[in-house]
């Protein structure tokens, strides 16, 4: 006869959401570089080595939350116009509103969903991860099924 002997288990601490972002233009180190979830251009643009002298910081808006897959470029002075620089605050393409990325005043746009429900989204979301799918929004406390019928042709995940 054998004895199972138990394993010790570690202690399940969440992971923090992490993101990828692509910085180019007038930095020290274009490249693309893994940022927490509420990062900001300005963390961006540090994780890329900061500005270079020919930079026009007053173009861009450092302040902008950055969304996972974005592209942060940091116009030169001269430039003719910076690229798009879609942000957690805009709609993702398609006009759907990403539940990844989203910050609160944008998910209260969608039917339903007032302040705290839109915060209970963003908690949900830093404790337990991204939603894999549009459905996983459900987990979150007062999401029904009518909720979810009203939102779910105008959310994605991606």
């Amino acid at each position: 006869m054998s004895t199972a002997i138990p394993l010790p288990t570690q202690a399940s601490t969440p992971t923090p959401y992490t993101l990828r972002v692509y910085v180019s233009g007038a930095v020290r180190n274009p490249d693309v570089y893994t940022l927490l979830q509420d990062s900001i251009v300005k963390d961006a643009m540090e994780a890329a080595g900061g500005p270079t002298g020919d930079a026009d910081l007053e173009r861009i808006n450092l302040a902008l939350p950055v969304s996972d897959g974005q592209q942060v470029h940091v116009p030169r002075q001269g430039e003719d116009s910076p690229l798009a620089q879609p942000s957690s605050g805009q709609p993702a393409p398609g006009g759907k509103v990403n539940i990844n990325t989203a910050g609160p005043d944008l998910l209260e746009s969608l039917p339903g969903i007032g302040p705290a429900l839109a915060q209970r989204i963003v908690d949900h979301r830093q404790i337990h991860g991204p939603f894999e799918r549009v459905e996983d929004v459900t987990e979150v406390s007062g999401i029904g099924d009518a909720t979810f019928e009203a939102i779910q042709d105008l959310i994605t995940t991606r």
